[in-house]
């Protein structure tokens, strides 16, 4: 990493932990290829070897973007490895949305495996597995079917974690994975669209909705309420 681009000591950055952004994150040191952060103590949560990203405003032209791995925690300290230069990211707003949507994950020297979305953006997705060993860190290549079109791109996994179905009832395990990717315009603007169909069926059919309530009200009110 070139330090000169990262903050100085005492300034605050944005950390980006896969479920969950924290702002206001102090730089307590920088290194050559180690960044020290100072987290609240509820936030410092992570483990060595997660995969984070780091943030910080880059002037008009948008922000920096830096990938890292925790490598030592000590009480609300957390030192992170960072890899290669930072990137600059153009200021927008990624819409999130989608869910049950069908994701294959590919992986080198691994069987396929066929997962649902949960929700998904224009750089990254959460997704369930079946119980499949997953680590963050990992590489891999994901395709998803989006409605009547396929977009396919490598990926790294962000955070994975093993949690049990509970609903409706206790279940087996499953592997969740939040991953994160770069896109080219083409591909980005199809999960853009397809994103923001969904947002627009569901205001739609919240409104539908909302105006037969209103009516079955006013017609179990009676005349008495016209």
């Amino acid at each position: 990493m070139t330090s000169s681009l990262f903050p100085a000591d005492g300034s605050r950055v944005e950390l980006d932990i896969g479920d969950q952004t924290l702002t206001e994150v102090r730089v307590v040191r920088v290194a050559e290829t180690t960044v020290t952060l100072s987290l609240p103590l509820a936030d410092a949560t992570l483990k060595v070897g997660s995969v984070v990203i780091l943030r910080w405003p880059a002037g008009p032209r948008g922000r920096y973007s830096q990938q890292g791995t925790v490598r030592k925690t000590d009480e609300n300290r957390i030192d992170i490895t960072t890899l290669g230069d930072p990137e600059i990211e153009q200021l927008r707003n990624f819409v999130r949305g989608g869910g049950g949507e069908s994701i294959l994950l590919v992986r080198a020297d691994e069987p396929q495996r066929v997962g649902r979305v949960h929700d998904l953006s224009e750089r990254s997705v959460r997704a369930y597995f079946g119980d499949v060993d997953l680590r963050p860190g990992e590489e891999m290549l994901l395709r998803l079917q989006l409605g009547d079109e396929v977009v396919q791109f490598p990926a790294i996994a962000y955070r994975v974690a093993r949690i049990r179905q509970q609903v409706p009832v206790r279940g087996p395990l499953v592997t969740e994975m939040v991953a994160i990717f770069e896109q080219d315009e083409r591909q980005a603007k199809i999960i853009r669209r397809y994103v923001m169909r969904l947002q627009s069926q569901a205001r739609r059919e919240a409104a539908a909705a909302a105006a037969l309530a209103e009516e079955a009200l006013a017609e179990a009110a009676g005349p008495a309420a016209r």
